[in-house]
């Protein structure tokens, strides 16, 4: 090794040492940082930002697949069935006009309108139950209406439903 080489690898040496320095200030000052920063006290944060995060959709095949769709599909119903819609009223007027009132106003897919007798008529003739029962699990009838479950706010609970409905054929007689 000739004087050239030797004076490389001191400068190279140095640099290396000087890097190496570096990288544990660094480190350390992160340390330092991240133990004066205030913990998080929310229990819920960290479910707030697997939801934040989590993917929009995922891929599902075979019996495995319908399986954990189905999981799916009734983890999510549950959640939103534990939040009780318009904060538990159980006043037909205020769920009507906070709901129902967007279908049953226009008649939107064959929805008979409030008030309308002649289109109530028939439908009240079956009894209060059975417009309850369609209501709560949906409905489809034979000339294309279509009433979706809980009118479409599984948060609903059945006494809310049966509130509304009752409401509803309150103005129809």
């Amino acid at each position: 090794m000739n004087d050239s080489d030797r004076g490389f690898m001191r400068q190279f040496a140095k640099m290396i040492s000087g890097l190496l320095a570096l990288t544990v200030l660094l480190i350390l000052v992160a340390l330092a940082i991240y133990n004066h920063e205030p913990k998080e006290v929310d229990p819920n944060v960290q479910a707030q930002v697997d939801a934040r995060i989590a993917p929009a959709g995922a891929a599902y095949a075979g019996n495995t697949g319908r399986a954990a769709m189905q999981a799916a599909a009734d983890a999510a119903a549950k959640a939103a069935a534990s939040q009780v819609a318009y904060g538990g009223t159980t006043d037909g007027k205020t769920i009507f006009d906070n709901l129902c009132t967007s279908c049953h106003t226009a008649g939107v897919a064959g929805a008979p309108k409030v008030g309308d007798k002649a289109m109530w008529a028939p439908r009240i003739a079956e009894g209060l139950d059975t417009l309850i029962k369609h209501a709560t699990d949906g409905y489809h009838g034979p000339d294309g209406n279509f009433m979706p479950a809980k009118g479409g706010n599984p948060a609903l609970t059945d006494a809310q439903v049966k509130a509304a409905v009752t409401w509803i054929v309150g103005q129809a007689k």
